[in-house]
């Protein structure tokens, strides 16, 4: 089963559009596109505030897997 986790290698910021890339198997600068032209026009602040909480809530690549 995939888990979704902040991607390591693939980051800019924190790893959370990599993450989602390497997740849906897509390139990760698909999903900041996305996440960077939802955000304007949804008035910046719940873009952002949402990218915020993403990145409180997801654990890095790697933590709680299995070794």
């Amino acid at each position: 089963m995939k888990k979704l986790y902040r991607s390591m290698s693939d980051r800019w910021i924190a790893g959370i559009c990599g993450g989602i890339g390497e997740y849906l198997e897509i390139d990760s600068n698909v999903i900041r596109v996305i996440w960077t032209v939802v955000t304007v026009l949804t008035g910046f602040a719940p873009g952002i505030v949402a990218y915020i909480l993403v990145w409180i809530i997801l654990p890095q690549g790697g933590e709680g897997a299995p070794h």
